[in-house]
């Protein structure tokens, strides 16, 4: 029984070792591999672990040794998972490992575009408190998020914890999900239509799969509906969010800022119109990366492995075509 893990290096790059997972059984890990390095390292495998790696039906139908594979991660659209129960390949995913991570970046760029903290403790270096006549100075707006309106698009593990932290802010909290859902128990929370949380939220942030309908939606139009000087932020996929009509809404002062930890093309290409854009945060895909998160997701992986080599595999997303 072979283990190969495709491309390791995000989820170690040198402080989270493979320790769990090399208990299980023989193991080679490639830091990165391209599209056509993949057959050739993949060939000699039973069980696969990738995290973008993308595992498409002709790579699948290749591999006639292979009998699981593991996405190092929640989101599994890189595996062509009919294609792998075809051949009764269970393949399994990591829910759950990044939930307070994501939250709290979410929150982590949310402040610093509104108080500016990072310029302002870099004006301090550079002299400017030094030099200035009054004892306090600051150079941007600053923006106080209790009694603002929070709008959550989607509202799972990660959405709620943001809800949770913003209600400790002070904030309202409104969430649109597209079948009914409990209520959460939560204060000052509801639930609303799509419209209506674009028309009536401060703050924006997106907590949904990416999936065709979806795609773009946030555009001219839907930017139209949203309040002047409102904020957007983005650590669900960067697909969701049409690029150009953002960064324009930007330049116009139509949105008040852009807290994005995700693009449409990644790594972010130099023609990107965000990177141009004024009160625009972007940060490297990093919101799942914190050490807590990476520990947890390897532990995780392993028990995948560990359930699969068992019998029972777990976490199974494409249980129900195999």
């Amino acid at each position: 029984m072979q283990i190969v893990v495709l491309d390791g290096h995000t989820l170690n790059p040198g402080d989270n070792p493979w320790t769990d997972i090399e208990a299980l059984a023989p193991l080679s890990v490639f830091p990165r591999t391209t599209a056509d390095e993949l057959l050739a390292r993949a060939a000699g495998a039973d069980i696969l672990l990738t995290n973008k790696t993308k595992l498409p039906a002709e790579i699948i139908e290749a591999l006639p040794q292979l009998a699981f594979v593991g996405v190092l991660a929640t989101g599994y659209d890189v595996v062509d998972i009919r294609a792998a129960a075809q051949r009764g390949i269970p393949v399994s995913n990591v829910p759950g490992y990044g939930t307070n991570a994501v939250a709290q970046h979410v929150f982590a760029m949310l402040l610093e575009l509104c108080r500016r903290v990072t310029p302002h403790a870099e004006s301090v270096r550079a002299g400017q408190w030094t030099g200035n006549i009054d004892w306090c100075y600051w150079n941007t707006t600053q923006i106080e998020l209790t009694g603002k309106t929070l709008g959550l698009v989607g509202f799972g593990n990660i959405s709620r914890r943001v809800a949770e932290i913003a209600l400790a802010f002070g904030m309202q909290v409104q969430a649109f999900v597209p079948r009914p859902k409990p209520d959460p128990g939560l204060p000052n929370f509801s639930f609303c239509d799509m419209d209506t949380l674009f028309a009536t939220s401060d703050v924006i942030s997106l907590h949904c799969p990416l999936t065709p309908e979806n795609k773009g939606f946030i555009n001219t139009e839907r930017i139209r509906s949203m309040r002047q000087g409102a904020i957007l932020i983005n650590t669900a996929r960067g697909p969701l969010i049409d690029e150009s009509a953002v960064a324009e809404a930007l330049h116009a002062g139509k949105l008040g800022g852009l807290c994005t930890d995700v693009t449409g093309t990644e790594p972010v290409p130099a023609d990107n119109p965000l990177l141009s854009a004024p009160n625009c945060l972007i940060t490297p895909h990093l919101a799942w990366a914190t050490l807590t998160a990476r520990r947890t997701l390897m532990s995780i992986t392993a028990a995948n492995i560990a359930a699969f080599l068992a019998g029972s595999p777990q976490n199974v997303v494409n249980a129900h075509l195999l």
